[in-house]
């Protein structure tokens, strides 16, 4: 054995009897250091946490949403309403009315109606004159004189269910008379409106739910008597306010409703006589302001709500006429002072 062999085994012996001492003398430490810090540390940390923790959260989430939505939306709703509705509106009424429909109105009526039914919208006033006379009984009637303009000769209206007047709204002068009479559900005269004279006497009378006449407001003269009576429902005159003259006598009779003659402002003359009797309710005659002569005699008899100073009043603003006064059985009562001319 020679000497560094020695050596070797020398230090061999002394790491294994001290063990991990630390010999600051021994030349072989490297640590140099001359510390002498017998550290007798003997903490043989034996800490063998080899982190086994083997985590092994492979997170096996299977969860590989296989919803199998199988909604295939099978409604099968195709919606093929093809709107079989075979409604062709053949209506094929044979209505032979040859109603004219007097509605001003468009029609609108987007049908085939494939009846004769003959409505040719608003009326057209091209007719001319309708020569002879004419009476209406039925509502029917009325369209016959459709679109005409005059009638040479009398017109009659006598309708017990007829309810306006429209289809002579081109009536502008009937040359004969015309009588307005027993025509139970009309309420007033519109249709008429056109109507600027009547040639012969003018007539209204047994209307028993006529409220007003308002209708002949562009009528000027009658040339005949005008008469106003047994109108039950008539209040006033409302609708004669053009009427500036009558030829013949003016009759306002049986008018149980008639509280006044407003309406009759403009009439300044009348040619025959002037009768007022047997209006139950009538108050006054103011509405005859403006009259200044009356060619006949002049009556006003069993007006009981009347009274007599308005007689008086009256005669006071003639001028021409009467030849004759007749005045009683109205309402008594003393005028003061006694107007001039009171019978």
């Amino acid at each position: 054995m020679n000497r560094i062999h020695f050596f070797l085994l020398m230090a061999l012996a002394t790491v294994l009897v001290c063990g991990g001492c630390k010999d600051n003398s021994n030349p072989f430490n490297p640590d140099a250091s001359t510390d002498t810090d017998a550290d007798t540390d003997t903490d043989a940390d034996t800490d063998t946490d080899t982190d086994t923790d083997t985590d092994s959260d492979s997170d096996t989430d299977t969860d590989t949403d296989t919803d199998t939505d199988t909604d295939a939306d099978t409604d099968t709703d195709t919606d093929t309403d093809s709107d079989s509705d075979t409604d062709t509106d053949t209506d094929t009424d044979t209505d032979t009315d040859t109603d004219t429909d007097t509605d001003t109105g468009p029609d609108t009526d987007t049908g085939s109606d494939t009846g004769t039914d003959t409505d040719t919208g608003p009326i057209m006033c091209t007719l001319g004159t309708y020569s002879g006379d004419f009476m209406i009984l039925t509502q029917l009637d009325f369209s016959a004189l459709a679109g005409y303009t005059s009638i040479s000769g009398d017109l009659t209206v006598s309708c017990p269910l007829c309810t306006d007047l429209n289809d002579l709204i081109c009536l502008t002068s009937v040359n004969g008379y015309l009588w307005i009479s027993g025509n139970d559900t009309l309420t007033n005269l519109y249709g008429l409106n056109a109507l600027t004279s009547v040639g012969g006497y003018l007539l209204i009378e047994n209307n028993y739910a006529l409220t007003n006449l308002n209708g002949l407001g562009a009528l000027t003269s009658v040339g005949g008597d005008l008469y106003i009576d047994h109108n039950g429902a008539l209040t006033n005159m409302n609708g004669l306010g053009g009427i500036t003259s009558v030829v013949g006598g003016l009759l306002i009779a049986y008018n149980d409703a008639l509280i006044n003659l407003d309406g009759l402002g403009a009439l300044v003359s009348v040619g025959d006589y002037l009768l007022i009797s047997m209006n139950s309710i009538l108050t006054n005659l103011d509405g005859l302001s403006a009259i200044t002569s009356v060619g006949g005699y002049l009556q006003s008899i069993w007006n009981v709500a009347l009274p007599d100073c308005e007689v008086c009043d009256l005669l006071d603003q003639l001028t021409s006429g009467p030849t004759s006064i007749v005045a009683h059985s109205n309402l008594d009562d003393l005028c003061t002072p006694v107007p001039a001319n009171c019978p």
